[in-house]
């Protein structure tokens, strides 16, 4: 008895470790940034201290969308197809790019981007996990894989609520994940750390009309 066992389609994550040259000029962005800084809050879930806009038309960002960016995509829809509502043919852009640093009892709620995919780079994780997870707050907790951690929410075929975590260790820094906007997720706070976590962030839009042609 032959037996055929099939996946139903479902979108997924990219997950990659950025090279030492992306990371050193994402760093330098970063700088630029804060020598004339322009707030981001205003658009954004987090609870906060700072988020600031990256510059979308400097050198290192058109090196970063061409060697980077459309690295992730190209893998995303070779290994799960095209987002809902994309065709080949469409031009894709990065829409929205920032650099949040977050500091402990600060957090981002549970919320989703605009555009089409987003993604975030982990710079900077002052904290480890497995020490989070003993501090007192947590340790009796049932769910004490939370604290401090990033979450996304997504559900299975039968309508079940599923989670994934990444676990905030310092190995992390200089990981990038690639994820459908649409996609739920939260950061949990951190504690008893008086360090701060840097990460950056963007959305990636289709590109219509005239933005589509001059592109």
């Amino acid at each position: 008895m032959e037996l055929i066992v099939k996946t139903l389609p479902n979108y997924g994550i990219v997950e990659g470790k950025l090279p030492d040259n992306i990371i050193k000029d994402i760093w330098q962005l970063i700088e630029e940034t804060k020598e004339s800084p322009t707030d981001a809050k205003g658009f954004l879930a987090g609870n906060i201290s700072s988020s600031l806009n990256l510059n979308t038309t400097s050198y290192i960002t058109d090196s970063f969308k061409y060697n980077v960016l459309k690295v992730f995509v190209d893998k995303h829809i070779e290994s799960w197809g095209l987002m809902k509502g994309q065709v080949k043919e469409q031009c894709l852009d990065l829409s929205a790019f920032w650099v949040n640093f977050q500091k402990q009892t600060e957090f981002n709620p549970i919320h989703n981007h605009s555009g089409l995919y987003s993604f975030v780079i982990w710079m900077q994780i002052p904290t480890s996990f497995k020490e989070q997870k003993q501090l007192p707050i947590a340790s009796e907790s049932n769910s004490n894989w939370c604290i401090s951690n990033v979450e996304f929410f997504y559900s299975d075929i039968l309508g079940g609520h599923r989670t994934l975590q990444y676990k905030m260790e310092n190995e992390l820094e200089g990981t990038m994940i690639l994820f459908p906007a649409s996609l739920n997720h939260q950061v949990y706070p951190f504690y008893n750390n008086d360090g701060v976590r840097i990460s950056v962030s963007g959305n990636i839009s289709i590109l219509t009309g005239e933005n589509h042609n001059e592109n």
